[in-house]
This record gives C-alpha cells, structure tokens and sequence, in this order.
C-alpha cells in the first residue's frame, strides 16, 4: 500500500530562537497528519466522538536529521510502526522529508483509544480496526501486546 503523504509549509508560529522548526512543531504536524488521515477515511471528529472514543498518545519519540527553515515546504509519511491484534494500542511513524528528499525529522507515537465515557483503553470497533490496519507499514513493523486487560 502506498504511505500517506501531506505537504506542509513552515510557519512563523512553527520557528525557535535558532532560526528551525521546533520540536513541539514536530508533534503539531505529527498530530495533523495523523488525524488528516483518519478523517480522509471516514474516521473523523465527528464519528469518533458517535464512537464515543478518541485516540491518545501514550508516548512520543522525535528524532532529528536536518533542520527545516521558516517558509520551506515539506512532505509528512504516515505509516504504522506497530499494532496490537485487537488495535487497542498502535505505533505510528511519521517521517518528514525535504523537498529535495533528505529525512529532516522522525516522529513515532505509541498510543490507543481512549473510551470517553470509561475512561480506559479499549478496542476499537471492527470498523475503526479496519482503518488501522490499512495504513501502510514501516519495514520495522511489530506487533504489540494488546492494552485491554
């Protein structure tokens, strides 16, 4: 399966003293893409919260390549890097890119869904797992316990 891929552009809000992209700007777009994927399949805010569920990142790794200046454009990856049989946690990968192809950044998170009204993990609707395990997956894909106990 082809990855998902978005285009963005670095903006004022997105730079540091030292002139780059910020880290938390890393997760900002880590965040939007993920999200832009889901809804680009039917599983937006609106169906989530129908769903009563809503994704939570339990953990975030960001690893840095080369830096991304105030107005460049660059392209996000969105594949997934783990998932548990009954997708009650994932790990998502998203690699960001130069426009000229150099890995400017990395940005993996492990996390699940969150039932709104319980409060706990749980797994997803058959529907929602189904979206999950379509994202295209990393080379390094594993799978992982489940969270439900």
């Amino acid at each position: 399966m082809t990855p998902f891929e978005l285009t963005f552009r670095v903006g004022w809000a997105d730079v540091d003293f030292n002139a780059h992209m910020r880290n938390s700007a890393f997760l900002d777009r880590a965040s939007d893409t993920r999200m832009l994927y889901f809804n680009s399949l039917g599983l937006g805010t609106a169906e989530l919260i129908r769903l009563r569920m809503g994704p939570v990142v339990m953990r975030d790794e960001v690893e840095y390549f080369r830096e991304l200046q105030l107005a460049e454009e660059f392209k996000v990856i969105h594949q997934v890097a783990g998932l548990a049989p009954d997708c009650s946690r994932y790990r998502i990968r998203n690699t960001f890119f130069k426009l000229d192809g150099q890995r400017a950044a990395r940005v993996t998170s492990t996390g699940g869904y969150i039932h709104l009204d319980q409060r706990r993990i749980v797994a997803p609707p058959e529907h929602v797992r189904d979206v999950l395990r379509a994202v295209s997956r990393t080379e390094d894909f594993a799978e992982l316990p489940s969270s439900v106990k």
